[in-house]
């Protein structure tokens, strides 16, 4: 995106990736890498604290924990992994739900403003190194090695000549794309939404404060109304794809374990 001229020689130059590479706080640490340590804080202190003191007729704070957890359990975990195998992966698919889920709302909470699922090393982090272990090892403890491989790479009423194409393919999708795209879908979503708030919100400044012509001043107002509406559907968005994240997660875990494709 090439700069923009405006009246006079004013130039807006617009954020693009160079506003996702932050400057060290101290020593070699982050702001993102304190947002997701704070993350885990808050997750913890909010549930632990919600959930103190139960009652039959929850407060809010106790409401929403159940809620979230409900969620996680009965429209994530349970539906994607099947009532009989559910259970033990319940921790898991709440955790990355709601580690996503905060780390996204970042971008609209003022003051931190940045989705730290932004950066690409966190999702894939999550992706390769909590959710492709933890599918393969489970499909694996479940059908044995051979068993495993034969049924994702060769299963039941594949043509013999097209076997090798397709076992190609399947191994291909299930022990290098699937990771990524898991990872890139979170990833971009919050890097393209930030990036868009970022260009209404200082384009507008920029129209305000920086140009001489009184003709596009009034425009800021139109590039703030723009960024207000933004923020909402970014809201929507975030809680969109920690809810995608997770259902991918517990649906590599359910083909994993079932019997069949």
């Amino acid at each position: 995106m090439g700069a923009l001229v405006l009246a006079e020689g004013a130039t807006f130059a617009p954020p693009g990736a160079e506003s996702f590479i932050l400057p060290p706080i101290f020593g070699s640490v982050t702001k993102p890498m304190v947002l997701v340590v704070l993350s885990v804080v808050i997750i913890a202190a909010y549930f632990l604290l919600a959930t103190r003191k139960l009652q039959v007729v929850p407060g809010k704070g106790q409401f929403i924990a159940e809620s979230i957890y409900d969620f996680s359990r009965n429209n994530i975990a349970r539906e994607q992994i099947g009532s009989k195998d559910f259970k033990p992966f319940v921790p898991l698919v709440f955790a990355l739900f709601t580690f996503v889920l905060v780390n996204n709302l970042y971008g609209i909470i003022p003051l931190l403003q940045f989705p730290t699922m932004a950066r690409f090393g966190f999702p894939v982090a999550l992706s390769v190194l909590v959710v492709y272990p933890v599918y393969h090892f489970v499909g694996l403890k479940r059908h044995g090695f051979k068993g495993y491989f034969k049924k994702e790479l060769a299963p039941p009423g594949v043509p013999g000549p097209v076997l090798p194409l397709f076992a190609l393919i399947e191994f291909a999708e299930k022990f290098f794309l699937n990771p990524l795209t898991l990872a890139i879908r979170v990833f971009a979503a919050m890097f393209a939404g930030h990036l868009i708030l970022a260009v209404f919100t200082l384009g507008g400044t920029f129209l305000l404060t920086e140009t001489s012509s009184w003709a596009l001043k009034p425009v800021s107002l139109v590039a703030w109304i723009f960024a207000i509406g933004m923020t909402f559907l970014e809201a929507f968005i975030q809680v969109l794809q920690a809810y995608i994240f997770a259902l991918l997660s517990a649906g590599y875990i359910g083909a994993a374990l079932a019997s069949e494709h």
